[in-house]
């Protein structure tokens, strides 16, 4: 029989009495005395995750971990604790591992519902939170987390039922307040949604993503009533408080941020010669028909051309995920490692085809015989890859007036990352999107690549037209069904804002900017050189 280790009937008896900063006091003390348990780790992990310290946590929750290999909740800490460190994949590998051992532990199952959605598997997300609701149908949250998603497919009733037995049972429950809130302004009732978000925007408790939301919904609703004054106050506001909760992740100290990534890379560029950035040859590494990556900038009309294409029996699209992560780990971390990439080898070139391939089959896409689009607009940026990689590639670059696609990345509200960090700004979402154009012509005068330029009002004003010129590039036979892709859907949900405009059919969202042409003034200048290289 193991011996208790000292102190650890005194950390239960305050577990008990649920004391938990008692508790966790005499577990850093018996462990400082030496003691080893799984508890006594979990507890100092709990202290150190709650001042931010989730390095430190992430060490004491492997080390319960090793000493409670089976220890259910402590793998449901340590995803947690993985996610929290922005590293989602083993976050879900670890509440996968959770679940293995206890189907019936509803936490694992939420963790990994919301994990998922914040990766974009948003069809994974929906059936981890159903299971959540399954198990335990007193707790609010799955069905609050349920109500969100429904909100994002524009699927009103489900979203508006979820959400009222959410707050049913947790009134003001913040996601589904939002849920509800979002339903109601998308069936025009404009001042029920505003008396639902007013409280989160100065409710204590709320976090800074939900209060962020809840400004953005209360300036979508000053929008639709033309009161762009307002509406831009809001924007602002919900954009002030996400960059607050993200400005010591993605711009503290020793912090490379996304403008300096780029101002490297185009220093890079300008002296890189073209001859050096000739493909390594090879295979393409799969039995697809065709391969194109869909590229530009976010909100330029990348989710309305791969949803328009997907139509076809004959493509396969990845919506939105990341593919090209290894390749980018090894050869985009600066001028050396591009200049590896520069001088890569036949055989590692393919050796590195082969894990993209993987990847993307891992994710459940098989594009044996189908031309597979990889559409990710921030890809732009990874170009040297797809050149050194992918040679015969095609490349559809989206394009789209430059004061709208900045206007929408400032007002939308996206998953934070450090690209998405840069729109919190209205500066700096016009200076960002000027690098990567900027960027992006460096590449294209350097690599020789297949390149259409696809300009998202051609679609609107002649969608025949335009969508034949785009089947024919990449070469997939335009089908009539392609006018009603709305009716289609994809395969999997999408996790863009672009979901809902998109699932309304064909949209004119062009000029949107002239409503907002005084707040835009101040970028102009940083943008017209886009608009008249782009023809606006």
């Amino acid at each position: 029989m193991t011996s208790q280790p000292p102190g650890l009937s005194l950390v239960m008896d305050a577990l008990r009495a649920q004391d938990i900063e008692r508790a966790a006091d005499l577990a850093e003390a018996a462990l400082r005395g030496g003691a080893q348990h799984a508890l006594l780790f979990n507890l100092r992990a709990w202290r150190a995750e709650r001042s931010g310290r989730y390095d430190a946590a992430l060490v004491d929750l492997q080390r319960a971990r090793r000493l409670a290999p089976g220890d259910i909740p402590t793998l449901n800490a340590l995803g947690l604790c993985l996610a929290n460190l922005q590293r989602p994949t083993e976050a879900l590998e670890t509440f996968d591992a959770a679940i293995a051992l206890d189907p019936a532990f509803a936490p694992a199952h939420f963790n990994r519902g919301w994990v998922s959605e914040e990766v974009g598997e948003l069809d994974q997300a929906r059936s981890s939170f159903e299971a959540a609701a399954r198990l335990n149908p007193a707790d609010p949250l799955p069905h609050a987390r349920l109500a969100g998603l429904a909100a994002r497919a524009s699927d009103w009733t489900a979203a508006r039922a979820l959400a009222e037995r959410a707050l049913a049972g947790q009134p003001g429950q913040p996601t589904a307040a939002l849920a509800l809130a979002a339903a109601d302004i998308a069936q025009g009732a404009l001042e029920a949604a505003r008396a639902q978000l007013l409280p989160l925007t100065a409710m204590p408790g709320v976090s800074p993503i939900d209060k962020a939301q809840a400004h953005g919904l209360l300036g979508d609703i000053a929008d639709r009533q033309d009161d762009p004054a307002i509406a831009f106050s809001q924007f602002a506001a919900a954009n002030e408080t996400l960059r607050g909760f993200y400005a010591p992740r993605f711009a503290g100290p020793g912090v490379q941020t996304v403008p300096e990534m780029l101002s490297w890379l185009i220093r890079y560029f300008e002296a890189a010669p073209p001859v050096a950035w000739r493909g390594a040859g090879g295979a393409k590494g799969t039995d697809c028909a065709g391969h194109v990556f869909l590229l530009g900038f976010p909100r330029s009309g990348t989710t309305l051309l791969e949803r328009v294409l997907t139509v076809s029996p004959e493509v396969l699209a990845s919506e939105e995920r990341e593919t090209l992560t290894d390749a980018t780990a090894e050869f985009m971390r600066g001028p050396t490692s591009l200049d590896r990439l520069a001088a890569i080898s036949p055989a590692d070139a393919e050796r590195h085809r082969r894990i993209y391939w993987d990847r993307v089959r891992a994710l459940g896409d098989d594009p044996a015989g189908r031309v597979f689009i990889d559409k990710l607009p921030l890809n732009s940026i990874k170009l040297p890859l797809i050149a050194k990689l992918f040679p015969q590639a095609k490349i559809l670059f989206a394009l789209r007036d430059p004061r709208d696609v900045v206007l929408s990345c400032f007002r939308q509200r996206f998953r934070v990352n450090p690209s998405m960090f840069e729109f919190l700004t209205l500066e700096g979402a016009a200076r960002f999107y000027a690098q990567v154009m900027g960027l992006a012509d460096l590449y294209r005068a350097r690599f020789p690549l297949a390149v259409l330029a696809h300009h998202y009002e051609d679609l609107v004003s002649d969608f025949e037209g335009r969508s034949r010129t785009v089947c024919e590039f990449i070469g997939v036979d335009w089908t009539p069904d392609m006018r009603r892709f709305a009716e289609s859907g994809l395969r999997r949900s999408i996790a863009t804002p672009s979901a809902t405009q998109v699932s309304r059919g064909l949209y004119d969202g062009a000029g949107q900017w002239r409503r907002y042409a005084d707040h835009l003034a101040p970028v102009i200048p940083i943008l017209q050189p886009w608009i008249d290289r782009f023809g606006y």
